[in-house]
């Protein structure tokens, strides 16, 4: 049998962040996001991702210095690292109390009392991660779409974790492609609700610009709310201090103008999230090769 060089270096890979996981499970848990920070501070600034980060934040903030610019990408892999950490403990944010201020529920109300469908959208910021059990803990079915790791013991080992911070049944994680496009299809005919991060680069999308510059988006999602007449709801989230977070819901938009194509809508989404990404730049997932 022909030796596997590539999926030996993923087990080893994942044995080593097994340890690491067994490490993370003896600390108190404020110190988890802390350990998880120093770790990918260190390592972030010598990966090659660091280049990647550093140019984009100079496309969005041109006047911004050299030193500045740098300070801002090592706060990010700090926010990284944290919400890397953070995932190997999910379920413990959620039986832990006061650690997720919430605002703006009062503009959803009508729809989680109904039990209405929606599309839940938000960016990679913060810890990301925490949005979908707060909403299955809400008592919203949720499907979620995620781009799976090349390695598959690490992606199994997450795909859990995730899996075990949703009370519901009916909530579920998808992996992206075929199948995710299946899934929630079927999830918004059960008359449940989606959730997505929609900042990240899609190779298959519409050109639409983002902070002035034309780049591939998803806009797949917005022919679903406008089939299915479903509201889009922003979801906006912030790492606090204490390893505190606060999530604030904004007005529900409806994509059901004739008028308004998928791009416009898009154009609109993404002047909502270029907001928040300005406001608090150190937050948010740089090193994503979002403007290639």
């Amino acid at each position: 049998m022909k030796f596997n060089f590539l999926n030996f270096r993923y087990f080893v890979e994942y044995l080593l962040f097994r340890l690491i996981i067994i490490i993370i499970n003896l600390l108190p848990l404020k110190y988890v996001p802390i350990f998880g920070s120093k770790i990918f501070s260190f390592f972030g600034k010598f990966s090659k991702t660091h280049s990647t980060a550093m140019n984009n934040c100079k496309m969005v903030f041109p006047n911004l210095s050299n030193n500045e610019v740098q300070k801002i990408i090592i706060n990010s892999w700090e926010n990284l690292g944290k919400t890397v950490f953070e995932l190997t403990i999910l379920k413990k944010f959620f039986t832990t109390k006061n650690l997720i201020e919430v605002e703006g529920l009062e503009v959803i109300e009508n729809i989680v009392e109904k039990k209405l469908p929606a599309i839940y959208f938000s960016i990679h910021h913060s810890n990301w991660e925490i949005c979908p059990p707060f909403l299955d803990k809400m008592g919203i079915n949720i499907g979620v779409i995620y781009r799976h790791i090349n390695n598959n013991y690490i992606d199994n080992f997450i795909y859990k974790q995730r899996s075990k911070s949703f009370k519901n049944t009916n909530s579920f994680y998808t992996p992206k492609g075929k199948k995710s496009a299946k899934d929630i299809l079927e999830t918004v005919k059960k008359n449940n609700s989606v959730f997505l991060l929609i900042d990240q680069k899609d190779s298959a999308g519409d050109d639409v610009l983002f902070f002035n510059q034309k780049i591939k988006t998803q806009t797949g999602f917005l022919k679903i709310a406008r089939k299915y007449n479903l509201p889009l709801i922003p979801i906006e989230n912030k790492r606090l201090k204490e390893g505190n977070f606060k999530l604030k819901f904004h007005q529900p938009i409806y994509h059901n103008q004739l008028n308004i194509t998928d791009i416009d809508m898009m154009q609109k989404i993404h002047g909502i999230i270029e907001k928040w990404i300005i406001s608090n730049p150190n937050q948010w997932l740089w090193q994503h090769n979002r403007f290639n």
